[in-house]
């Protein structure tokens, strides 16, 4: 059964306050066996704006959802143009501290994973090792009929021919890699299909309304069993898809840490809630455990 999308979240219930001291942090890194959880506030600091913190996507921008997508080759065309003249920014983003510090706490054996739920593969460009993309990548392509995959950039060069001169002004680029375009600037896109059989290419990510693959799930879920705590990292909580972690982590009495400068939608279930920005915090973190984080990523996607 389909879920529809869960695109905001009030609280309806007094939360636990806050703490600026990330030392509940470096605590839980210290013993080792921390499974990071990651979201889109992570992914800030270079230059991708989240969906909900201030400032954020949907303030202005209703993200695809697979129904529309699947159904509407009007809806391809709007996603895809607004997609591919995103691809030249989000593909130029690069890793921040926060990510630097995810890697370096991995190299030293602090981590027992790394589950993301964005799709910019910033973690893996600043080293982080076995990430499993819970919401999938930006830089693969699979075609709807065929199951084939291909990477996004052979889809960026057929674009471009099929497209030739397409450079609009963008109001904004989402955390999804979509630019904010109208439908005027969008009414003469030409999507391309599958290669290989002609089929309809969709990126291979998890839109809102549609289900994460549920090999996948179970893999975080033991992924969960396997480690000492979890680690929240820039994200709200909003989606079911990281919420159940949280509440698995809970329900088995392991710690629940979130650093996410607002409130999230776990926050009841959380030992403590760092309200610090992510790169600042990490790096603190790491200077406490007398790990260095290093110098920015060099790593292009």
């Amino acid at each position: 059964m389909r879920m529809r999308p869960t695109l905001s979240w009030t609280p309806t219930e007094d939360l636990p306050p806050a703490t600026t001291d990330p030392e509940p942090v470096a605590d839980a890194l210290s013993t080792g066996g921390v499974l990071v959880l990651s979201g889109a506030g992570i992914s800030t600091e270079s230059g991708i704006p989240d969906y909900r913190g201030e400032g954020g996507s949907l303030s202005r921008h209703t993200p695809m959802t697979y129904q529309d997508f699947t159904a509407s080759a009007r809806a391809r065309r709007r996603y895809w143009a607004r997609s591919h003249l995103g691809w030249r920014t989000f593909g130029r983003a690069r890793a921040n501290a926060g990510h630097r510090a995810v890697a370096a706490f991995g190299r030293h054996g602090l981590l027992s994973g790394v589950i993301t739920q964005n799709v910019d593969g910033l973690h893996q460009a600043a080293g982080s090792e076995d990430v499993v993309e819970l919401h999938g990548s930006l830089a693969r392509v699979v075609c709807l009929a065929c199951g084939a995959f291909s990477p996004r950039r052979e889809l960026a060069e057929r674009l471009e021919e099929a497209n030739p001169g397409f450079a609009p002004v963008a109001a904004g680029i989402n955390p999804d890699g979509d630019a904010d375009l109208t439908d005027a600037q969008v009414a003469d896109f030409r999507v391309v299909p599958c290669a290989s059989c002609g089929g309809i290419l969709k990126p291979d990510v998890v839109f809102f309304g549609e289900n994460v693959p549920p090999r996948r799930v179970e893999h975080c879920r033991e992924l969960v069993r396997a480690s000492a705590s979890l680690l929240v990292l820039g994200s709200s909580l909003t989606v079911m898809s990281g919420l159940r972690f949280v509440r698995q982590a809970a329900q088995d009495s392991k710690p629940v840490l979130i650093v996410n400068r607002e409130p999230t939608r776990g926050d009841r279930h959380a030992f403590t809630r760092v309200s610090l920005p992510l790169g600042a915090a990490l790096t603190t973190v790491a200077e406490r455990l007398g790990i260095t984080v290093g110098s920015q990523a060099a790593v292009r996607r």
